[in-house]
């Protein structure tokens, strides 16, 4: 891991996190055009590897916790006034609730993909046939936004598990984490900021999760002793940066305009990635 390395992954990170163009999709491009066009790994899958993708979670991470640390401290707040008086009538308190069940459907279909997901890896085509699907999950999504007069900014219970098995499903690279989840709460009649929204807080418990259970479970001190931590700062600092530029200017695009130019990009993308990695590499 070298510090170009870092920055651009960094940036990546950052920006399709957020995007509805799937991260995991486009590190794997990068990767793969980086290893084919200098002949050297760009992305090996060793443990160094695995934990720098992590930290760079770590940066969106931050950037969501930044951007909506009101709404984030008046939530928990509700939720433990909620669970001491156990009243959970208030909105922020549900609010709150839904996102810890939205988690927990989320990792009960993402765990079962773990090992699918981590063998794409070195299947760009078969990703950017993922890519090419959250497109057309894009497409839909606005359709159905046309079709749908009503539109709330409230999540229910239905709204909530749906929502969180469709954020499971997106743990497969290519298919982009919050294009599916945001299209999915649009299809639910939410409208694309509440969606939006609703989407980037429900990916806090999902990736401290990851953090902290991948860390302890799979390395040891000894391995972490030997990785490039300068690049991982790096890293760490130019995705979190991109990233709560990225929320920000996203959420005010979705204000006035749909999602469609995402559907068409990750069309184009798809197909670039499966023609040019099945047939010519």
């Amino acid at each position: 891991m070298n510090l170009i390395q870092a920055i651009i992954m960094g940036l990546i990170q950052g920006l399709t996190e957020f995007l509805p163009v799937s991260s995991s999709g486009h590190l794997v491009l990068t990767s793969s055009l980086y290893k084919y066009f200098t002949h050297k790994e760009f992305v090996t899958g060793s443990s160094e590897e695995v934990v720098f993708d992590i930290v760079l979670h770590l940066g969106t991470l931050l950037a969501v916790v930044l951007f909506f640390k009101d709404d984030i401290l008046k939530i928990t707040k509700s939720f433990i006034n909620a669970c001491v008086k156990r009243d959970f009538s208030d909105a922020d308190a549900k609010l709150a609730a839904f996102i810890l069940l939205g988690t927990v459907f989320t990792v009960l279909v993402a765990f079962p993909l773990k090992i699918v997901s981590e063998s794409l890896i070195n299947l760009p085509y078969i990703v950017g046939i993922f890519i090419f699907l959250t497109g057309c999950i894009l497409y839909l999504g606005e359709w159905a936004s046309e079709k749908k007069k009503a539109k709330t900014d409230k999540v229910d219970l239905k709204t909530a598990i749906i929502i969180g098995l469709a954020q499971g499903i997106a743990s497969i690279p290519g298919i982009s984490r919050s294009g599916s989840t945001i299209s999915t709460g649009i299809f639910l009649g939410l409208d694309r900021v509440s969606c939006a929204r609703y989407s980037f807080l429900l990916s806090l418990p999902i990736i401290v999760g990851a953090s902290i259970f991948y860390p302890v479970l799979e390395l040891d001190l000894h391995q972490m002793m030997s990785f490039s931590w300068v690049a991982f700062v790096v890293g760490f600092i130019v995705s979190f940066v991109s990233g709560f530029f990225c929320i920000k200017y996203f959420l005010k695009f979705l204000g006035k305009h749909s999602m469609k130019v995402f559907a068409y990009y990750c069309w184009i993308a798809g197909i670039f990635m499966f023609v040019f990695f099945k047939f010519f590499v």
